[in-house]
C-alpha cells in the first residue's frame, strides 16, 4: 500500500475546496507514515481537520441549495463516525486497524473528490454565494463567525 499524495486528479478548480483537500491529503499522509507512538496524535489532527472541512462543505451545500446535499452530507457523517472510531482504536493501541483504515480512507477520498466534491465545486463556481476568507484550521465556522476557507 502506498502513501496518499496530492495529484492533479484531485484538483477541482475551486480554491476553497482544493485548499481544504490538500490539507486533508497532507494530514492523511502524515497519519499513514506516522510511527506507532505518533499515530494517535496524527489521527486526531486528521479527524479535527476533517470535521472542519465537512462543516464547511455541508454549510456551503445548505446555503446554496445544492441538490445533492442530503446524500453528500450523509456520507460526511458516516466517514466522520469511522474516523472517530479510528481515533478510539488508535488510543487503545489497535494501530494495525487504524493503519488499514488510513489506506481505505485514501481510496474513498479519491472517489469522493472526483464524484461528489467535483459536482459541489462546479455548483459553487456557478453559485452567487462565494465563501469568505479564513482557513479550516482556525476552528469551527461558529468560532470564525461563519467564515469559510479561502
Amino acid at each position: 500500500m502506498s502513501t496518499i499524495e496530492w495529484t492533479d486528479a484531485l484538483v477541482l478548480d475551486f480554491e476553497p475546496i482544493d485548499t481544504l483537500h490538500h490539507t486533508f491529503v497532507d494530514l492523511l499522509a502524515q497519519a499513514q507514515q506516522a510511527p506507532d507512538e505518533a499515530l494517535p496524535q496524527a489521527w486526531m489532527a486528521l479527524v479535527n481537520h476533517t470535521m472542519a472541512q465537512f462543516e464547511w462543505e455541508d454549510d456551503w451545500m445548505q446555503r446554496t441549495g445544492f441538490s445533492a446535499a442530503p446524500s453528500h452530507i450523509l456520507q460526511h457523517r458516516v466517514v466522520l463516525n469511522l474516523l472517530r472510531e479510528g481515533l478510539a482504536q488508535a488510543r487503545s493501541g489497535q494501530l494495525a486497524a487504524v493503519r488499514e483504515m488510513a489506506f481505505e480512507l485514501a481510496a474513498w477520498f479519491a472517489k469522493h473528490t472526483q464524484a461528489q466534491d467535483a459536482a459541489l465545486a462546479l455548483h459553487m463556481r456557478r453559485s452567487a454565494t462565494t465563501p469568505k476568507s479564513g482557513t479550516a484550521s482556525q476552528g469551527t465556522a461558529a468560532q470564525r463567525g461563519g467564515r469559510a476557507p479561502h
